[in-house]
């Protein structure tokens, strides 16, 4: 273990030696181990959105081992996922590659402006698996926003005593935001200091635009000169609300994108002091060997060895 990984490590004073373990285990696996960074591949959107918007791109995707062999193969450091397709290839894969179980999910067949997402997975599953940490989503801004932080108060709770890491993916959304307002940089900020406080070892949120939705909080950016002009400034901003740099902050890649900007986002992240990104769409709707040259390009940019 080298010095940066320790220095992470120490962050996290109030936990067990299990936990540590297993946030190790995440910081040194893959490409970037040792670096402080993280490129984690997580497939949800089998359930999230639909098995064809997911994997009609790629068939080979419809397959659950598909998916651990291209985390594996990439040189990512974790795979994450429902529960579903982590017991379809967990035993096969076992010691392989560490896993991150995803505890809660929300489908589209009945959308919701205020989503509520079911708890699918348990921390005891998370264990028989194998699992180094458990995922949960919130959604800040959501009118049920308050029963999924008590569902993941709970469950970080057990997941801690057990020593698995836990992982909280923090997406505003909901009726009283507009569409915009889902990623300005006041609302993502503050979601990645909601999670924070919330217990999050990791902190997944998504890019935050330089637009601001909340009225009291413009006042406070514009008088205090924050700077949010380029989006490494607004990744910087992000971990820094998120207990000043000492929680692992994370970026959502989103729908699948043209590569030069994907990669100009990756620059931003790491310029930003950002600790990597979760790469689903823009990853497994690609072909194998594609996705491969791709994932690890983003890993190059990332540990610095592509400019």
């Amino acid at each position: 273990m080298n010095d940066r990984v320790r220095e992470i490590l120490s962050w996290y004073g109030g936990d067990n030696a299990g936990t540590l373990t297993n946030l190790a285990r995440l910081l040194g696996h893959g490409k970037l181990a040792g670096t402080g960074k993280l490129v984690i591949l997580p497939v949800d959107q089998g359930f999230e959105h639909g098995p064809a918007r997911s994997f009609a791109p790629n068939p080979p995707g419809y397959n659950p081992l598909y998916h651990f062999e291209l985390a594996v193969d990439a040189g990512c450091n974790a795979y994450a996922a429902p529960l579903g397709f982590l017991e379809a290839g967990a035993s096969q894969f076992a010691g392989r590659i560490p896993l991150i179980l995803k505890l809660n999910n929300h489908d589209v067949l009945h959308d919701d402006k205020d989503p509520l997402p079911a708890v699918t997975g348990s921390v005891r599953e998370a264990l028989r698996l194998g699992c180094s940490a458990v995922g949960f989503t919130v959604y800040p801004g959501s009118t049920h926003c308050t029963a999924m932080y008590q569902q993941l108060r709970e469950i970080a709770e057990e997941a801690k005593r057990y020593g698995l890491a836990v992982v909280v993916w923090s997406y505003p959304r909901g009726s009283a935001l507009s569409k915009e307002g889902e990623t300005a940089i006041d609302v993502v900020a503050y979601a990645a200091q909601i999670a924070a406080q919330l217990g999050a070892h990791i902190i997944k949120v998504k890019l935050p635009t330089a637009h601001l939705e909340q009225v009291a909080a413009k006042k406070v950016y514009e008088a205090e000169q924050v700077p949010i002009k380029t989006l490494s400034e607004r990744v910087s901003h992000v971990v820094q609300s998120a207990f000043a740099g000492r929680r692992i902050v994370i970026f959502s890649g989103g729908a699948k994108s043209e590569d030069r900007a994907f990669f100009e986002e990756a620059r931003a992240i790491r310029d930003g002091g950002g600790f990597g990104s979760i790469i689903g769409r823009n990853s497994f709707q690609r072909p194998k060997a594609e996705a491969i040259k791709f994932l690890q390009t983003v890993m190059g940019i990332y540990a610095g060895e592509i400019p």
